[in-house]
């Protein structure tokens, strides 16, 4: 099918610039998906992944995050600047209120991947007043971490990066990509952990509307998630707080499962989720 980019600039609440991006089909959208991209990557690496959405009439809302992709220019790449992390998870907000405005009545789901995830956690709080259903992928919890790198969890790896996925043709896709490779600078880093530290602490949670529908899937070889052990307690978190989760394990999925080796049932199985529940909520 044929996807229609728009690109777009808007700004932060401190007035940083940000690139955003719109991907429609030849369909009226139905409803809204907002995408968080993970770190070290850029949105565009989602618009032909998530094509058979756009095709059931999801209207998508992306944007590269702060020191990521066409918002950092290559010229503060792995720098989330003065406002740090907590200004990314602002800058979800205002997406999602410019989401909002140029449709009204159509609902929303907010979608984050790894890094993104953790930014939609931190979101949740405060702004889940602006979204009608969350979508997690490779998501952890605040469950045991794995120790050492991610990578480390495979035995002879063949790159520094195939604990992303299985399939060896995306992970050196990746490795090519000039906007992809996780170097963040230590400032940026310590922000990000600051902003996982408090998702994960103990988030309040009580003024959330009772049975917001939240996808989570993941790889059981993700190193994230240190074999379930990191992400179930999120799972029990967020049930426990009355969401109606659904939980989606891959067995043998690495980090990246709309880049796996079985990627199109995974997304086959995303669309699925949001035909039978995100699609039939009003906002």
């Amino acid at each position: 099918m044929t996807v229609n980019e728009t690109l777009f600039r808007y700004h932060g609440d401190d007035g940083t610039p940000l690139a955003g991006f719109v991907w429609r089909g030849q369909t009226t959208p139905r409803a809204l998906l907002q995408l968080a991209h993970g770190a070290g990557e850029h949105s565009g690496r989602y618009r032909e992944r998530l094509a058979p959405l756009i095709e059931a009439g999801f209207l998508i809302y992306a944007a590269d995050h702060r020191g990521h992709g066409m918002t950092s220019g290559m010229s503060h790449f792995g720098d989330f600047g003065p406002g740090g992390a907590e200004a990314c998870v602002s800058d979800m907000a205002q997406l999602a209120r410019l989401a909002r405005a140029e449709n009204p009545g159509l609902p929303l789901t907010l979608m984050g991947h790894s890094m993104g995830a953790m930014f939609a956690q931190a979101f949740l709080p405060e702004h889940h007043g602006l979204i009608d259903a969350l979508v997690l992928s490779g998501t952890s919890g605040p469950g045991p971490r794995r120790e050492g790198p991610a990578n480390g969890a495979f035995p002879n790896p063949r790159t520094d990066y195939d604990w992303l996925s299985r399939d060896e043709a995306e992970v050196d896709k990746y490795i090519a990509d000039p906007f992809s490779g996780i170097n963040f600078t230590p400032t940026s880093q310590a922000s990000f952990r600051g902003v996982a530290a408090k998702a994960m602490g103990n988030p309040d949670l009580s003024a959330l509307r009772p049975g917001l529908p939240v996808y989570v899937f993941v790889g059981d070889e993700d190193p994230i998630n240190n074999r379930l052990a990191a992400v179930t307690p999120l799972i029990d978190t967020y049930r426990a707080a009355g969401m109606d989760v659904t939980f989606k394990v891959y067995p043998g999925g690495r980090h990246e499962m709309l880049n796996e080796t079985n990627r199109d049932d995974v997304v086959a199985d995303l669309l699925a989720w949001l035909e039978g529940h995100a699609n039939s909520i009003g906002p």
